[in-house]
């Protein structure tokens, strides 16, 4: 990791911290506090990490903040409605509501999750870590991952196959 300096870490990581602490509190600005935060830590100990994968040391990171942050507030967390704010791949605007709308749709499926599985979509599915990296930034074994990363696709593809949003 000493190759990487703390300027270029936060360039290259910052998007897709806010946008796990975003899935998982709802709220950007409480987000950008937590990552904020995430970031502060990861400053105040850049120079005892012996790791050189980054991204995973970041993610642990942030896993932990953001449960010091909802131990402190006592509160849950809320549904993200806006999880990509940007579709630029559509050639259409009925093209861009209609992705949003599944987008929004999967998000809420998502946000109904058990906590632990929902960590584990976001870890591994939205922030391409591998299944090892998201074991270790949520501390439970692989075999644990793995059982809660199908749980929580299986849960997914049940909702949307059956229409029902609220269970």
């Amino acid at each position: 990791m000493k190759k990487n300096t703390l300027d270029h870490i936060y360039e290259s990581y910052m998007m897709d911290i806010y946008r796990y602490l975003l899935s998982l509190c709802g709220n950007s600005y409480v987000a950008e506090d937590i990552m904020q935060e995430t970031f502060l830590r990861a400053y105040l100990h850049f120079e005892a990490c012996t790791t050189e994968n980054v991204k995973p040391w970041l993610f642990k990171i942030a896993h932990n903040a953001y449960i010091d942050y909802k131990r402190k507030e006592c509160r849950s967390y809320a549904e993200e409605k806006e999880f990509f704010d940007n579709i630029s791949d559509c050639k259409t605007t009925e093209e861009q509501v209609l992705i949003k709308e599944q987008l929004n749709e999967i998000n809420d499926f998502i946000g109904k999750l058990p906590e632990n599985q929902k960590q584990a979509i976001l870890l591994c599915d939205y922030n391409d870590l591998s299944y090892k990296e998201a074991s270790e930034v949520m501390g439970v074994s692989l075999p644990r991952f793995k059982v809660l990363l199908f749980r929580a696709r299986q849960n997914i593809r049940q909702k949307a196959g059956s229409g029902d949003k609220y269970e």
